[in-house]
């Protein structure tokens, strides 16, 4: 690295690229709680709003995997100083939106600003530390990235309740002001990066973009839409699925592909990023189900469900360094295995959520994830990365981002589809013991209505009264049913990940990525 660089102080290097890290990553989920507020201002429908999510999903996910290349073209400082100015910026433009239509649009342009930031920073991030501190760097850079799904939805809902929605948006600009100062001058270009300007590859760039864009709207839509019984999602389908095959024939034949697709000839580096992608799969979906059981079935608000996922967090954030530490001495893959073990049990322990179990029956499981999902990011971040060049770095975090935001939306849409479909086999399983024959029901049905009779409501009314009340606990218990299957299969989902483990290589303790001697 060039002499600039190692003048400047590693921890200052880290500050710097962490704050638009976590200005991103609480940007994805920050949203989310604020959609029925937005929807009441712009006077949007409920189908229509959601586009506030996906259109910032699919532009971040279409820049994730080209980060590398744009790296290389640009300078990786000023496309990083680039990026954060632009996010800032459409962050203001979000927050000032007067329409559906210009939200949305801003939100594109922030999502694009946004993908480019976290492969950028944690490939700064890993050449900064010394190779046999790169466990240290990918913990400290692990925090960052697990505190955005815990901090988003709860920071989102005390904003969107105590402010209004549109300061979700501005409170990005101080941090971006901040985070531009401080890029300016602390981050250096390394000597490997300033290269002539390779020939664009635009078809590439076309073919990831469309192929991207069209499967993220599939998995955001997918569930809303009724999957493949709409045209529209058959469409975006077939869609992707073409574009995507043709890219990978187009950036194989290409001298300077958009992404190196070349990377996964190895081995550790392929299982790598599928065990992330299982993650992925796993945390986004269980950190989804966990704030909707508790709004829709317990009657928490918006900021009392973001409190039961806090206590998680922290112990993520407190095992981390610890985990760092530990993998820089011993094999990681082992820890990952720890990791695995683990959140699979917090997930079966998910799995006896009752309606009437209490906060820490909730907060207690969810810290228990906490510590595995810290065990999980770190070593397997440092060992899938552990042999790759690092000339080849900017496109390596890009894909492993890249492949863990994917599993999150398949995870995430795996559970929506999974809810309403296990919801309505229970509803169908328990409202068929609730009969007239069945003399439990008619006993409760008969109390509930003498006693509406009792307040002078007619037997008619008292009737379908407890009819209704009835159906309701019905409809809650079938809820908890489909919640607590979910879970289960979570739980499997981790357990059947493990023997992907094999195929990782062990890297040598103290040694970085190939090419960082």
């Amino acid at each position: 690295m060039n002499a600039p660089a190692k003048v400047v102080n590693k921890w200052l290097i880290t500050i710097t690229v962490m704050l638009p890290t976590i200005m991103e990553i609480v940007d994805t989920s920050v949203a989310n709680v604020a959609l029925p507020h937005m929807q009441g201002s712009l006077n949007a429908g409920t189908d229509e709003v959601t586009w506030v999510l996906t259109s910032y999903l699919v532009s971040n996910a279409v820049v994730l995997p080209m980060t590398g290349w744009l790296s290389r073209i640009f300078g990786r400082k000023r496309f990083l100083i680039t990026c954060i100015t632009l996010f800032t910026f459409a962050s203001l433009l979000c927050g000032a939106a007067p329409n559906l239509a210009t939200l949305i649009l801003f939100r594109v342009i922030q999502g694009a600003a946004g993908g480019a930031l976290i492969p950028s920073s944690q490939a700064i991030l890993l050449e900064t530390f010394p190779p046999h501190e790169r466990g240290m760097a990918n913990a400290i850079f692990g925090i960052g990235a697990m505190f955005g799904p815990i901090i988003g939805p709860a920071l989102g809902g005390w904003i969107t309740d105590n402010l209004s929605w549109r300061w979700i948006f501005y409170i990005n600009i101080p941090i971006g002001i901040v985070a531009v100062i401080m890029a300016t001058y602390f981050i250096f270009d390394p000597p490997y990066l300033r290269r002539a300007q390779a020939s664009i590859d635009w078809w590439g760039l076309a073919l990831l973009t469309v192929g991207l864009g069209a499967l993220q709207i599939v998995l955001d839509k997918g569930q809303q839409d009724d999957w493949f019984n709409s045209s529209f999602i058959i469409g975006c389908t077939v869609l992707s699925a073409l574009a995507l095959a043709s890219l990978v024939y187009v950036e194989l034949k290409h001298e300077h592909p958009i992404i190196n697709l070349r990377l996964f000839q190895d081995i550790s580096f392929s299982a790598g990023n599928f065990v992330m992608f299982m993650v992925g799969f796993c945390l986004y979906s269980s950190i989804m189900l966990i704030p909707l059981f508790l709004q829709t079935l317990m009657g928490y608000d918006a900021t009392l469900a973001g409190m039961v996922l806090a206590p998680g967090g922290i112990a993520t954030l407190i095992t981390m360094p610890f985990v760092g530490a530990v993998i820089s001495k011993y094999d990681g893959r082992k820890v990952v295995l720890g990791g695995l073990l683990i959140s699979a049990t917090s997930m079966f322990m998910m799995q006896r959520f009752t309606l009437e179990a209490s906060y820490w029956n909730f907060a207690w499981p969810r810290i228990i994830l906490g510590v595995g999902l810290a065990m999980l990011f770190v070593p397997l971040t440092t060992v899938t990365l552990a042999s790759i060049p690092r000339e080849e770095m900017g496109n390596a975090t890009g894909m492993f981002n890249l492949l863990r935001n994917i599993g999150g939306s398949v995870g995430i849409a795996a559970a929506a589809t999974l809810l309403s479909r296990f919801a309505q086999f229970y509803q169908n399983v328990l409202i068929s013991n609730v009969t007239q024959f069945n003399p439990v029901a008619r006993q409760t049905i008969g109390t509930w209505k003498q006693a509406l009779m009792a307040r002078g409501i007619d037997g008619a009314s008292a009737e379908t009264k407890s009819l209704a009340a009835l159906y309701g606990i019905v409809q809650r218990q079938a809820g908890m049913l489909a919640y607590n299957r979910i879970f289960w299969i979570v739980g499997l989902t981790f357990l059947g990940v493990m023997p992907l483990l094999l195929l990782l290589r062990k890297p040598k303790l103290g040694a970085g990525p190939a090419g960082m001697h």
